[in-house]
């Protein structure tokens, strides 16, 4: 693991333990989650957007984003004869299975209650529908990257899913379904897998993965 991948999944991994611990241990962290949560629930968006945003984070709909990732980058990476072609979609398909049975321990775990809205009872942090958007969208735009040519695609591609990311946390607090800090709960615990699946993903920053003798060179990504 190299210099910048490692900051990266110890930053997320430490943000995922001061988080948790504020959330199970009621900490004074949890007064400015009340009020942030006040300032998103009252903004300006209209509640059928917001509604449409939060929906990016149920299963089907990411599950399908990455499976259709998944599969193309199975495919070029295959036709470039790359002899470990599937293990960047089989360690996506297994960072959102891990995601998700981690998210569902930690709520039976912590048991936090939700904020006041449509949704009931306990077990909101984190959020698991947060958790599915930035595991799913995120582990497609590594499986794209490595075949996306040129710089300012490879921006727009990130860019993008961030931003479909960062609505999708945004559209869970503005309709009461989390606190603020379920999401960044479940930001923090994707964001250090999915540096372990950069690992396995060719082109992306991880090992480049070796190329069959008589195949071809890889295709150039800039």
């Amino acid at each position: 693991m190299g210099r910048w991948p490692l900051a990266a999944f110890v930053l997320c991994a430490l943000v995922l333990v001061c988080v948790t611990w504020q959330v199970a241990a009621g900490g004074p962290l949890l007064r400015a989650d009340v009020r942030a949560a006040g300032v998103l629930r009252t903004s300006a968006m209209p509640d059928g957007p917001a509604e449409l945003l939060a929906d990016l984070g149920n299963v089907p709909v990411a599950l399908s984003v990455l499976a259709v990732a998944a599969g193309y980058a199975a495919w070029r990476a295959r036709r470039a004869r790359i002899a470990r072609w599937w293990a960047g979609p089989a360690a996506a398909a297994l960072l959102l299975l891990v995601t998700l049975l981690l998210v569902v321990a930690m709520k039976a775990l912590i048991g936090r209650p939700g904020p006041p809205g449509p949704v009931g009872g306990t077990g909101f942090y984190p959020s698991g529908h947060a958790a599915t958007s930035a595991a799913a969208y995120g582990a497609a735009v590594l499986l794209l990257l490595p075949w996306t040519r040129g710089r300012t695609a490879r921006r727009g591609l990130v860019t993008g899913c961030l931003l479909v990311v960062v609505g999708t946390g945004y559209g869970l607090v503005r309709r009461g379904y989390h606190w603020p800090l379920d999401v960044l709960g479940s930001w923090s615990l994707c964001g250090a897998l999915l540096v372990l699946v950069a690992l396995c993903v060719p082109g992306s920053g991880g090992r480049t993965g070796r190329r069959d003798t008589d195949g071809p060179p890889d295709p150039p990504v800039g």
